[in-house]
Formats: structure tokens, C-alpha cells, sequence
């Protein structure tokens, strides 16, 4: 017999890729420019020139065999330790190449991560709101989703209700920072909070707590703020990183797992990592891509599109009435939702042709998301759709 749960996933899509592939098929129906798609966090802003020139040059001069052959399993040791290097300067991490595994983007190193340190039964706390697949994730290894809410209206977390949410079982902490779906990033007094109180339950139960920190969006920062760099803060970090978002390599599939030094089972944990992606199939991350890291290691794309269509929505959505979350990072607004039902305030956005994001499966009911890593033309074309919609929400 078939896993009946992996063919509920498959013939389920994720609300976000449901929308998705019906704004396809709509802009089939009534022309490309008549959708407004706002679904995916697709970037449309073009990966630096730095990254088309080094492909170029390693596809012509490059080692066939090293390029398009196998590496080591937890990815090429020169790559990896171009990118140690890359941390230390940048963080003083402290980290060697043999703290890193290499896979196919973040939700690889999710997945190895979680795979690493979970059993049936444990318990995984995410911070909610939170990326919706983190759910698929967690109860893939039979462990628990425990939800804990963010504080309203900031979404920072709340250090008092981490800690009730916390039990013998807890065996992680997902924290993503810049926040998908909120935009907001985590403050250092937040982040020294929680670790704090993850610190103080470890020694309690006398098993670490591990706090996964899922980094996609690092880069993505504005109005002079910065990411905490967690693993400087509490030593039983992961960190899943990936370039999708800084570089605009979404359909490329890399990044890593850092495994923090400073854990106190380094060594273990490491071995658990590089085994979950042996047993997941996740070995040898694709083998070009694991090659143009080290030449574009702290470049990321022309982040000014993204600033650009920031302020244009919030401002004329605020404007027109609704209630949105100031965003600190990444390309998403997360709006208020009129009425509180927000599966019935997007089916009436799709009257309209705008394709939005309940904020249900996030975890947090109430609000949409807006992915605003469009073209900036399609913005302004939508303005009037948005301008409708709040007539029509009575706003």
C-alpha cells in the first residue's frame, strides 16, 4: 500500500503553489498583463552580472569532471571552506569546512536538519507566523508542530510564552529572520531573550534545545537594519542558508547547513547531519552552482527594485485604507485582513485579478501575504485593482 500522508501532500498542493498555478492559468486566459500575481515569493529582479560572468567563464575553462561530476557528499571542500572563510570575516563565526553541508537550497537543509535531530514524538516549536511548509517538514520525521504566536503588532517572539510552550519533548526552535510572511527581522535584545530562555530549558531537561535558523532572506534588509547572527548567541545553532534570495537563484536549488562549533555534541550533530542527507537522498549539492559560491560569496542583487516596491505598496496601500505591517526584511507585506477572514477577503482580491496569500496555514489567521518581488510595473498597474478593492471592503 501507498503512504497515504505523502499522497495527501501530492494531491494538495500548498495554498501558496495552488495560487500560483492558478494565476498561470488565468493569465493563459485573459493575457499576462491583466493578473496580478502576488502569490510567490519568485524574485523578478535579475541575479548580478558577477554570477552570469563566472558561469560563462567556468562553462568554457572550466573541469568538466568537477563540474558536472560528483563532489564529496557534504559538498566540495574548497567550496566550503571559501565559504567558512566568508563567515569568519563576516561574523567571526569560528567555523571550518567541515561545519558546513552543502544541498539544493534551504528546504534541503531543513529537511536534512530536522531529519538529524528529530524522533517520533518529539516536539518542534515555530514561530508564527511561519512558512507553511515548515509543518510538512517537521511531521515528515513523526514529530509534533507546536505553534507559538508572535507578539501583535511587532510579530518579535515573546520569551514568556516560548518558555510555556517548552517541554520535556522540545527538540527545536525554528526562527526565521528576516520573517516570511511578516518582514520582520529580529532584534538583538529579542534574539538574546530567546536564546536565553532556551538556555534555561536545556539545562533543565538536560538535553539541548536546538534553535534552526532559517536565513534565506539574510541580505534582505532595509532602512539600516541587521540580522543576528544566532549562532554567536546560543551555541546548539543550525543555520539553513541559501542563495535563492540574495543572488535571485530560486530555481537553481543551493545552499547549506551550518552546523555551529560551539554546539556541545558538535561532532554527533555534524555526523546526524551529513547521515539525514545520505538517507534523504541529499548528497553531492549541484555541482556548477557548488563552484560559483566562492566568486559570489557577500554579493546579492540590486536591492533598490525591492526598496522601490516596498514603499510604493505600502504607501498606497495605507492610503487606500488597509492595515500593514511595516516590513523590516525580505519582499513581503503582510496586510490585515478586512473583515478578519482572510479566505474570503482573497477570493474577493481575485475578483479583481490581484492573487494574494491567506495567512491561515502561516499559522496566524487574520492577515494576507503580499509578495512585492514583481516587477515594479506590475505594481503600478495593479494600483487601480488595489484601489477598487478597498471600495468595494469599505475601507
Amino acid at each position: 500500500m501507498i503512504n497515504q500522508s505523502m499522497r495527501a501532500l501530492g494531491e494538495k498542493r500548498s495554498v501558496i503553489r495552488e495560487l500560483f498555478e492558478y494565476g498561470r492559468a488565468r493569465k493563459k486566459e485573459i493575457g499576462e498583463d491583466k493578473v496580478f500575481d502576488f502569490s510567490l515569493g519568485n524574485p523578478s529582479v535579475p541575479a548580478p552580472n558577477a554570477v552570469r560572468d563566472r558561469l560563462i567563464a567556468l562553462l568554457q575553462k572550466g573541469d568538466p569532471v568537477r563540474l558536472h561530476g560528483y563532489t564529496s557528499a557534504q559538498g566540495d571542500a574548497e567550496v566550503r571552506r571559501a565559504i567558512a572563510e566568508y563567515l569568519n570575516a563576516t561574523h567571526s563565526a569560528g567555523v571550518t569546512a567541515d561545519c558546513l553541508y552543502l544541498t539544493a537550497g534551504a528546504a534541503a537543509s531543513l529537511t536534512v536538519s530536522l531529519t538529524a535531530i528529530l524522533n517520533p514524538g518529539d516536539e518542534v516549536i515555530l514561530l508564527a507566523p511561519f512558512f507553511p511548509e515548515y509543518r510538512v517538514f517537521v511531521e515528515r520525521t513523526g514529530a509534533k508542530v507546536i505553534p507559538v504566536a508572535c507578539r501583535e503588532p511587532d510579530f518579535q517572539p515573546d520569551p514568556s510564552a516560548l518558555a510555556e510552550a517548552i517541554t520535556e519533548r522540545t527538540r527545536a526552535v525554528i526562527v526565521n529572520s528576516p520573517n516570511n510572511p511578516t518582514g520582520a527581522v529580529l532584534t538583538e535584545e529579542n534574539a538574546k531573550a530567546m536564546c536565553q530562555v532556551l538556555a534555561e530549558a536545556s539545562a533543565r531537561f538536560g538535553e539541548p534545545i536546538y534553535l534552526i535558523a532559517d536565513e534565506p532572506y539574510r541580505e534582505l534588509v532595509w532602512e539600516g537594519e541587521s540580522v543576528p547572527y544566532l549562532p554567536n548567541l546560543y551555541p546548539d545553532t543550525l543555520v539553513c542558508y541559501s542563495f535563492s534570495k540574495s543572488l535571485s537563484l530560486p530555481g537553481e536549488r543551493i545552499g547549506y547547513v551550518l552546523v555551529s562549533p560551539r554546539a556541545k555534541e558538535f561532532s554527533a550533530l555534524y555526523a546526524a547531519v551529513c547521515g539525514a542527507g545520505r538517507a534523504l537522498g541529499f548528497v553531492c549539492a549541484p555541482s556548477l552552482f557548488q563552484q560559483l559560491i566562492p566568486d559570489v560569496l557577500g554579493l546579492t542583487v540590486d536591492l533598490s527594485a525591492y526598496e522601490t516596491n516596498r514603499r510604493m505598496l505600502f504607501e498606497s496601500l495605507t492610503a487606500y485604507g488597509f492595515s500593514v505591517v511595516p516590513p523590516s526584511g525580505e519582499f513581503y507585506l503582510f496586510i490585515k485582513a478586512p473583515g478578519g477572514d482572510a479566505n474570503a477577503f482573497c477570493e474577493r482580491a481575485k475578483e479583481q485579478e490581484i492573487l494574494l496569500v491567506p495567512s491561515d496555514d502561516f499559522g496566524c489567521p487574520g492577515y494576507v501575504r503580499l509578495a512585492y518581488c514583481v516587477t515594479t510595473e506590475q505594481i503600478e498597474r495593479a494600483l487601480p485593482a488595489f484601489g477598487r478593492l478597498a471600495k468595494l471592503c469599505g475601507l
